[in-house]
């Protein structure tokens, strides 16, 4: 695990390459197959309009994890990818720590957050935000302790195959996979999280796909393309 990732020493799959584009660390590889570079950008775009207006904490990630009046609880994002449902999260209060075991993303992540940082709209929930680069399935625990953090609920999104139709988004996500591949290891990380959350572990999920082998969810929200499977070890408190 580690807290600080270097861009210029990492080993990149061929035809893939990090550089600055615009002053954002960009991942980019041929654009007829993958698209645009791909960047963290928690200020601008997307992320900007969702903070703006994607429903508070009446989106789904949130109520998922918890997230309600008077109830704030601390989440760990074990699969944090470009750290969308992170961001969310931190915007509406919550302390996060990011862990992503891709290293080539969790030095998208640390631009990102950087940037985020240094940007008076996305200061504050920037310092609630931080990273560790590391194998949630293999060292979750250390993980968490080394960052002194309070796991009340931890959020899994396993890659699973995405359906948009949009091929801007299959051109990101095919970017996204070269990398980091399929999570053939989602029971083991669900099994981590259980041993490690507090509260509860939340796992994200295509609406009819199957729960992550393993024990039963207790609970389910669903959503139009997707759904959250709950395992609940215990009722979030107020603070």
């Amino acid at each position: 695990m580690s807290q600080v990732v270097n861009p210029s020493s990492l080993a990149l799959p061929t035809g893939l390459a990090l550089s600055y584009v615009n002053g954002q660390l960009a991942l980019s590889g041929d654009d007829r197959q993958y698209g645009n570079p791909l960047s963290v950008d928690f200020a601008a775009g997307k992320a900007a309009h969702r903070r703006q207006f994607g429903g508070g904490r009446g989106q789904l990630v949130a109520k998922a994890c918890g997230l309600a009046k008077g109830i704030t609880p601390c989440v760990v994002d074990a699969t944090a990818g470009l750290g969308r449902d992170s961001f969310v999260l931190a915007s509406l209060g919550a302390q996060v720590l990011l862990i992503e075991r891709v290293a080539a993303i969790a030095a998208l992540l640390q631009d990102g957050l950087a940037r985020a940082a240094k940007t008076d709209a996305t200061a504050e929930i920037a310092s609630r935000m931080t990273l560790r680069h590391g194998d949630a399935a293999e060292q979750l625990a250390a993980i968490v302790a080394s960052a002194a953090f309070a796991p009340d609920v931890i959020h899994l999104d396993p890659m699973f195959p995405h359906r948009e139709k949009s091929a801007l988004v299959k051109k990101e996500m095919r970017l996204f996979r070269e990398l980091a591949g399929d999570d053939a290891d989602a029971p083991r990380l669900l099994e981590a999280a259980l041993d490690v959350a507090t509260h509860r572990v939340v796992v994200k999920r295509p609406r009819k796909a199957p729960p992550i082998a393993g024990p039963a969810p207790q609970h389910t929200l669903e959503g139009k393309t997707s759904r959250y499977d709950l395992y609940v070890h215990r009722s979030l408190i107020r603070r």
